[in-house]
């Protein structure tokens, strides 16, 4: 069955590196599949032209085929079986996108950052987990994994608040933030930020500072130096791109990093990689 929706967005047109040339290239096919089986389940849950039953249906129809080795009726799903047998790892990580993408289908609105982060507990930090886990890494980074992820969720959110808004009137700002600061939703709609909304955006923004701080401990807790490299890089890109939140107007303008920028943010974390030494192992 054709459950796919293509939204026409692919690893090019992401904000961070996905299964980049800094993975090592044994692994590289394995991380393709695992962005294929999250790009399905997201399209599926950002399509307009499906009600919220019915993306919840083929999510489930997803992950019944994804669990059944018997089944091949979705590919993606199918293709994503055979690769966590393949490489050993845990179904998990990829039903737990599943619950974020089901909410994404029926939950408009978020009250406060505790609930945020519920969301990204599920629609972010898999993804890092993932990572880790093909790798064979030590299951302590996840600690740092699951900030970094959640902190790019947050990023994503604020770079797209309008337009999560307007066109599919979800809206991942917790409600108690606005609430604080006298102004609902419809702020978001508006040509650029009225400063009761910057002081709100400013406030997510220390936030996910917070989880930075955690963040910026997991390359060097990573012992592959290829994901070391990339680790460093995505943290760097974060980082950047926090900054250019605090000064830029994301109701006005897409914020995001021109080429230069990404390449600085790359060769700093290539960099920091090469030049650390690695962590002793455990075992």
């Amino acid at each position: 069955m054709d459950i796919a929706t293509p939204s026409g967005k692919n690893k090019s047109t992401e904000n961070f590196p996905v299964g980049s040339a800094l993975i090592r290239p044994a692994l590289r096919p394995h991380v393709h599949a695992y962005y294929r089986w999250a790009r399905t389940a997201d399209d599926i849950a950002d399509n307009s032209a499906l009600t919220s039953e019915d993306k919840v249906a083929r999510l489930d129809l997803m992950e019944a085929v994804l669990k059944d080795p018997a089944r091949r009726d979705v590919p993606v799903a199918a293709e994503m079986r055979e690769s966590l047998n393949v490489t050993n790892v845990p179904a998990v990580d990829c039903t737990d996108l599943l619950i974020a993408f089901r909410w994404d289908a029926t939950k408009l609105r978020y009250d406060d950052w505790a609930d945020l982060m519920k969301y990204c507990r599920y629609s972010a930090s898999p993804v890092g987990r993932y990572l880790l886990d093909v790798h064979g890494e030590d299951p302590a980074g996840k600690h740092y994994s699951d900030a970094l992820c959640d902190a790019l969720q947050v990023i994503n959110h604020l770079q797209d608040c309008k337009a999560d808004y307007l066109e599919m009137n979800r809206v991942y700002v917790p409600l108690d933030h606005l609430e604080a600061e006298g102004i609902g939703v419809e702020a978001l709609a508006e040509p650029k930020c009225s400063p009761a909304l910057r002081r709100v955006l400013d406030r997510l923004l220390d936030e996910t500072d917070e989880l930075m701080q955690r963040a910026r401990k997991l390359p060097a807790a990573l012992r592959d130096t290829r994901l070391r490299c990339e680790s460093a890089t995505i943290v760097r890109l974060a980082d950047t791109l926090i900054r250019h939140l605090r000064r830029r107007d994301p109701l006005a303008e897409r914020v995001k990093l021109k080429k230069p920028a990404v390449a600085w943010c790359a060769i700093q974390g290539i960099a920091w990689a090469l030049a650390t030494p690695k962590p002793k192992r455990t075992s």
